[in-house]
C-alpha cells in the first residue's frame, strides 16, 4: 500500500539557503556533510556512511543515536592495506585531500567484514574499494585498492553481485550533455568488471538517458537502474542485457539514487513539476537548469510484483534542504541524502492510516 505523507505545517517555499542549520519541521538535519549524495545502512549496527560530493569531502561515518559524524576515511596508516590483487590497475593509495566520493555500495563479506565500493572523482575517475570491519566500538575503515573507469567515462553509481562483478553506471558519455539526457537522449551506460578482468566494458542495451542509480537484486539474477532523463527505473536480467525485462516509470519525481534498505527497494529525488520552481526542468541555450531552486522531495518503493513506484513519503520545498539524492531506511526513520546540500537530513515514516 503507499504511504502517503501529508506534511502539516510546512514552511513557505524559501529559495535562499538556511543561514544556521536548523531543523525544518518535520526534517531535522546532521550538519557539516558535505554534499551527502548517497547514504547507506551499515546493518546490524547503529551507523550509516554517506559519501561526500565535494573535492576532499571523501567519507563521514554518522551515528545515528545521536546523530553525529565524523570523517572516516583520513589515510593514516591503520587504513591503508593494499591488496596486489585490487591494485594491480590502481595508479596509487587514495588521497583524502582530494578524495570526492559519489554512489556507495556495500555487500556482507561474512559476520564482522563488508566490502564497500564508492564512486570516486577526486584525482582520479575510479572505483575505490575498502573493507569494513565491525566490531566493539566503531567501524573500522581499510582502503583495499581502486579500478579506473575506462577513459572518458565518469561514473555516477556503483554495485557488485556475490561473485565479485562490479557494475558502474555513467550518466553522460564524452559528446554528450545533462541536457540531452533531460530531452530524452541516450547518454551514459552500465559498465561491468568481472571478476579477474582488467578492465571494465559496457554491457549492451543499458544505455539510457541519463544512467544514474543502480542496484543489484538480492537473487542475482537481476538488476535495476534508474534513468534519470525518463524519470523510470530500468530492470535487466545480467545474463542477457540486450533487451530490458521493464521499465518503470516513477510519479513526478525524478528518482536518483536506488537501494535495498530494511528489505525495502527505495528511490529518491526531487519533484518533477515543482510550481515554485517554474514547473518541469528547463534547457536554456543548450543548457539544463541546474535546480537550484528549491524542490519538493520524494521517496518512493519499487513494487516489483506490479511494476510500479508507490510514495512512501514526500515534503514541500524546505530552506535548508534540496537536491534529493538518496534515501536509507532504519528503525523508522529515513535519512536523506542531497548531492547540494551540507547535510543530511532525517524525518521520521509515515505510518497507514488505520480504517475505522
Amino acid at each position: 500500500m503507499s504511504l502517503l505523507f501529508a506534511l502539516a505545517g510546512m514552511l513557505a517555499p524559501v529559495q535562499s539557503a538556511a543561514p544556521a542549520c536548523t531543523p525544518d519541521p518535520p526534517l531535522a538535519y546532521v550538519c557539516g556533510a558535505e554534499k551527502p549524495e548517497d547514504v547507506l545502512v551499515l546493518p546490524g549496527t547503529p551507523w550509516l556512511i554517506a559519501s561526500g560530493f565535494s573535492p576532499g569531502a571523501g567519507l563521514k561515518l554518522i551515528d545515528r543515536r545521536d546523530r553525529r559524524l565524523i570523517r572516516w576515511f583520513t589515510g593514516v596508516p591503520d587504513q591503508i592495506r593494499p591488496d596486489p590483487a585490487l591494485t594491480r590497475s590502481c595508479p596509487g593509495v587514495l588521497d583524502p585531500a582530494l578524495f570526492n566520493a559519489r554512489g556507495l555500495s556495500l555487500r556482507q563479506l561474512d559476520e564482522r567484514n563488508w566490502r564497500l565500493l564508492v564512486v570516486n572523482h577526486g584525482g582520479r575517475e575510479s572505483i575505490e574499494q575498502f573493507d569494513i570491519v565491525v566490531g566493539e566500538g566503531s567501524p573500522s575503515i581499510i582502503w583495499r585498492g581502486c579500478q579506473p573507469m575506462p577513459a572518458g567515462q565518469v561514473a555516477n553509481s556503483v554495485a557488485s553481485f556475490a561473485d565479485g562483478t562490479i557494475l558502474a553506471t555513467v550518466l553522460t558519455r564524452p559528446g554528450t550533455s545533462i541536457a540531452d539526457f533531460v530531452q530524452g537522449r541516450v547518454t551514459g551506460g552500465v559498465w561491468q568488471l568481472g571478476p579477474g578482468a582488467e578492465t571494465f566494458t559496457l554491457l549492451p542495451g543499458t544505455e539510457l538517458p541519463g544512467n544514474n542509480g543502480l542496484e543489484v537484486d538480492p537473487d542475482q539474477r537481476r538488476f535495476y537502474v534508474i534513468a534519470f532523463g525518463w524519470h523510470a527505473v530500468v530492470i535487466y536480467d545480467r545474463a542477457d542485457t540486450r533487451l530490458p525485462l521493464a521499465r518503470v516509470d516513477a510519479p513526478d519525481f525524478m528518482p536518483d539514487n536506488i537501494h535495498w534498505t530494511d528489505g525495502r527497494l527505495l528511490l529518491a529525488g526531487m519533484r518533477l513539476d515543482e510550481p515554485v520552481c517554474g514547473g518541469l526542468r528547463r534547457i536554456a541555450n543548450g543548457i539544463a537548469d541546474p535546480m537550484r531552486c528549491h524542490r519538493g522531495w520524494v521517496v518512493g518503493e519499487l513494487d516489483l510484483a506490479h511494476h510500479r513506484v508507490s510514495t512512501v513519503a514526500y515534503g514541500l520545498p524546505a530552506p535548508g534542504f534540496n537536491g534529493l539524492s538518496a534515501a536509507a531506511l532504519v528503525d523508522g526513520e529515513l535519512w536523506l541524502g542531497s548531492f547540494q546540500s551540507d547535510r543530511l537530513a532525517v524525518v521520521p515514516l509515515p505510518h497507514p492510516k488505520e480504517t475505522p
